[in-house]
């Protein structure tokens, strides 16, 4: 018997942006009475659709190269983080921070700190 997952507020799950055609990571932003997700947000454009079950992430065929916070990032790069795996960063906040979406969530990161 398959587990089933329950989703949250602010979690991810993969689908196809139509704004962006490209497959990527999304952020619930509702759900319904009985916990069903129902809209997602882009972290990339900030568009809001519609959430379609069953449009998941294929595997990824660009893996990322090794997180390094002495390294400049821009926004749609992906790396891998020795603790929370793949990523893509989703916005540059400051000269050396960067948001990054994770499986998980987005996390706040430094970059080109030397």
């Amino acid at each position: 018997m398959e587990e089933k997952r329950v989703f949250k507020i602010g979690d991810r799950v993969d689908q196809m942006c139509v704004t962006c055609n490209e497959e990527r990571g999304h952020i619930v932003v509702s759900l319904s009475k009985i916990g069903k997700i129902t809209r997602v947000e882009c972290p990339m454009c900030a568009s809001r659709v519609v959430y379609r079950a069953g449009t998941t992430r294929r595997a990824s065929n660009k893996v990322g190269a090794p997180y390094d916070r002495t390294r400049a990032y821009r926004k749609g790069q992906t790396l891998m983080h020795p603790t929370f795996g793949e990523g893509e960063v989703t916005a540059i906040i400051e000269p050396q921070k960067m948001d990054v979406l994770f499986a998980d969530r987005i996390r706040r990161m430094m970059h080109a700190h030397s």
